[in-house]
């Protein structure tokens, strides 16, 4: 993650959990990815997209398509990204994704120093 924000706050793993005490957690997150796992080195059972903690859409395939899915929601619900994933997610947008990507210079700079 970027300038410090904790990765838990985007992705959140769920591990051997009985179904009630998931839904809560999921409740209490306002925008995020969730990965449903039966052990910790097992492959995901389920990997869905949190908006204002209701799950939207689920049975995705990895994080990957998630996090695309979730900027699309983002773009389509003109939301603004939550603060504690602010920096993170513009990065997500204007270097990975290359979304609006001209207007930012370190972007651009940090984007250079990666590649």
């Amino acid at each position: 993650m970027y300038l410090s924000e904790d990765p838990k706050d985007l992705v959140q793993e769920y591990m051997d959990m009985t179904e009630a005490n998931t839904l809560s957690a999921i409740e209490r997150t306002m925008v995020g990815i969730y990965v449903a796992k039966e052990t910790p080195g097992s492959n995901s059972s389920d990997v869905g997209v949190i908006l204002e903690g209701v799950v939207v859409l689920r049975d995705l395939e990895n994080v990957a398509l998630a996090t695309a899915v979730l900027f699309r929601f983002f773009y389509i619900l003109n939301m603004k990204y939550p603060s504690k994933l602010h920096y993170t997610m513009e990065v997500i947008q204007k270097i990975i994704m290359e979304l609006d990507a001209a207007d930012l210079r370190k972007a651009q700079s940090l984007k250079t120093k990666v590649h």
